[in-house]
Order: C-alpha cells, then sequence, then structure tokens
C-alpha cells in the first residue's frame, strides 16, 4: 500500500476515494445523504456527536466535539459541481506520484478529510471546542442552508472554511459576494412570417436587456469594481414562431455592499423596450460581501504561529471567489478559508489536488486545534 507523504497513512488516501466515489452533484437528495452518513460514520467513531438536517436540496451534516472554550466551527461542503458519471469520463479517479484526480477531489472533498483527520488525531487530548457543518447546496449558492449556517454560527469563536486555498497555499481573507439573478422576459407568440406584428419576441427583449445589465455593472459612478458573467440563456422553441418567451441567469460579484445594492436596485427597475413586453428579475442565492477585518486577520496570525511550531509557513489574502464563509465573515466572526489542500482545476477536468499538501493540512489543523492552554 502506498503511502500519503509526511507519514499519512494509506487509509486516508482510502477514506479520499470513498468520497469521490460517492459522486454528489447539487441537489442530487440520495447522493447528498450517503456523503452525510459516511462522513457521520467517521465522525462519530472519532467521538463527536452528529445530527442531520434535511433541506429540499438535500442532507447536511452538523457534528459537535466538546474541548476547551467556545466551539470553533468548521465549514466544508458535500456538492460539487459535476453530474454523475463524469468520474468514468470526464474527471476519472487516478493517483500519479503526488497528484490525486477525481470530481469534487479539490472542490472539497480533500477539506472534508483534512477535518475528520485532524480531529481523530486529538481524541486523547486537550483540543479545541468543535463544531462542524458540511451543507449539501453550496455550489448552488447555499440557498436552502444560510439558515443552518447561521445556527451553527451562534456562539462560535471564530470559523474556517475548507475550501481551496490559493494556488500558494495561502489562506483566503475576504471574499467579494456572489449574487446570481434570472432576468425573465415575457413577450407574445405570432407566426414569423404570416403575422410577424402580431408578436413579440422574448428573445430580442431578453437581448436588449442584457445590455441594459452590461451597462449597469460597468457604470463609472459604482463604488467599486462589479464583475458579470452571464451564464444561461434559454427561451424560444421554433424559427418559424416568434419566441414568446426568454430567460438568461446571470452571476456576479461584488466587492462591498454599497456596489451590491446600487445593482440590484437597478435591476428590479429594468423596463421593457418593447411595448407589451415583461420582464422580471429574480435573486436565485446571494451571499454577501466579506471585507478582511482585524479579528480575521488575528485568525490568521494565530494559525500562522501554529504552523511556525511544525515548520510551516501560513499567509492569508482576499479571494475573488465566493463561497459559505461570506457569509460568516460578513457577522463579523472571525474567519478564514482556504483551508483545504493545494492543487487545481476547480470546476475543470484538470481537477486535482496535492497528497503532500493535504497532509500538511491535516498536521496544520492538528496543530491548531491542540493549542490551548
Amino acid at each position: 500500500m502506498t503511502d500519503i507523504p509526511n507519514g499519512e497513512p494509506a487509509p486516508a488516501l482510502e477514506r479520499l476515494e470513498q468520497l469521490i466515489r460517492i459522486e454528489s452533484p447539487s441537489r442530487d437528495t440520495q447522493a447528498s445523504r450517503r456523503m452525510a452518513d459516511l462522513l457521520a460514520e467517521w465522525w462519530q467513531a472519532a467521538g463527536a456527536t452528529v445530527r442531520f438536517e434535511e433541506t429540499d436540496a438535500g442532507t447536511s451534516l452538523v457534528a459537535e466535539a466538546d474541548g476547551v472554550g467556545d466551539p470553533l466551527l468548521l465549514v466544508g461542503h458535500s456538492d460539487t459541481v459535476w453530474p454523475r458519471g463524469a468520474i468514468d469520463t470526464d474527471v476519472p479517479w487516478s493517483v500519479e506520484g503526488d497528484t490525486v484526480r477525481g470530481p469534487g477531489v479539490y472542490d472539497m472533498k480533500g477539506g472534508l478529510l483534512v477535518m475528520v483527520a485532524a480531529f481523530e488525531r486529538l481524541r486523547h487530548r486537550r483540543h479545541r471546542s468543535l463544531r462542524v457543518v458540511v451543507v449539501c447546496d453550496e455550489e448552488v449558492g447555499s440557498p436552502s442552508t444560510q439558515a443552518l449556517m447561521r445556527r451553527c454560527a451562534t456562539g462560535v469563536s471564530g470559523a474556517i472554511g475548507f475550501e481551496s486555498p490559493h494556488p500558494d497555499g495561502a489562506l483566503k481573507v475576504g471574499r467579494r459576494g456572489s449574487t446570481r439573478a434570472r432576468v425573465s422576459v415575457r413577450g407574445r407568440a405570432s407566426h414569423a412570417a404570416l403575422d410577424p406584428g402580431s408578436g413579440i419576441s422574448a428573445i430580442d427583449e431578453l437581448v436588449d436587456q442584457l445590455m441594459a445589465v452590461r451597462r449597469i455593472v460597468a457604470d463609472p459612478e459604482l463604488p467599486s469594481e462589479v464583475l458579470c458573467n452571464v451564464g444561461t440563456i434559454g427561451g424560444g422553441g421554433r424559427a418559424n414562431v416568434v419566441p414568446a418567451d426568454a430567460h438568461a441567469e446571470i452571476g456576479m460579484r461584488f466587492q462591498d455592499a454599497a456596489a451590491e445594492g446600487r445593482v440590484r436596485e437597478a435591476l428590479d427597475s429594468l423596463v421593457p423596450v418593447r411595448p407589451g413586453a415583461r420582464v422580471e428579475t429574480s435573486i436565485l442565492s446571494s451571499r454577501p460581501a466579506w471585507s478582511p477585518s482585524d479579528a480575521d486577520r488575528g485568525l490568521v496570525r494565530a494559525i500562522a504561529s501554529a504552523a511556525g511550531r511544525i515548520g510551516q509557513r501560513v499567509v492569508g489574502r482576499p479571494a475573488s471567489g465566493a463561497g459559505d464563509t461570506n457569509l460568516l465573515g460578513s457577522l463579523g466572526i472571525p474567519t478564514v478559508d482556504g483551508f483545504g489542500p493545494r492543487g487545481g482545476g476547480a470546476h475543470a477536468v484538470t481537477e486535482h489536488v496535492s497528497l503532500t499538501s493535504l497532509a500538511e493540512r491535516v498536521d496544520l489543523l492538528e496543530a491548531f486545534l491542540a493549542d490551548v492552554p
């Protein structure tokens, strides 16, 4: 059996494969339950108490472990962007030297393994109190689990997210806010040749509305830069029918709440270009911007101190991507993210993780959790 570098035993690699082979796309309720059951088995065996939280998106897991002080919240998610079958096609499981590939290995099943592997080492030692939450729908904005996250954040001393780090391994301190919006247009169908004047093209109207969105997010009067991506477009059915319906899903990233407020107000005020057309904007999910605070930087320093004692070096800096730590950081809870192992290819066929880094992260979390008076 092959050893993971830095002394991490082969069962950790076997466990990682177990997690990867449970393909768990967002909103796959059966898969999220399988993930929750497997994680619960490991956490309970290590001495934590576990409960499940059910929503229409699937099953989330909450684990609690008594220790010293107010609990530290460890945050992860069990869903991935990959559909079932990806492990047999686009992202097959493989281990080549230090590199492991597979759907979700980097985002973020490697991070889930770091949590439990570190805690197992501390079962008979003094350590910080822990609360762990693994939600089932992070990849689609956590629409059904934000309330759970808020409840789990009550009374915690800080929060650590186990998403992937910066490419050099740096932790993430501060994230852009993220909002997913849907612009829906209702027109009127007619024959495109025999009676085109009676129709109102929802697709043409949508194109004009998307141009308006582009102008909104590019407004030089906004207080900060806004990233905008039209991710999906749909509508119509036949080339000889003026389409009655069309829609687009838009992803936006905000550096601060002021810019988000301005943009969202403008989206809510979109006006149809064509008489008789109707335009509606709905928010599918939203995560607030998280600006780094002194408390966040203090948590990074504490982690860096533990890292120094085991020969590692840790720094932190802001990131563009959003995650569940956006909410926690915006609430004023000392928060860092990016505690997962190094790798690359998130959401891409090149997704992979470093086994050396995975072992280093387990060592670091163990050292930090054991760093108590």
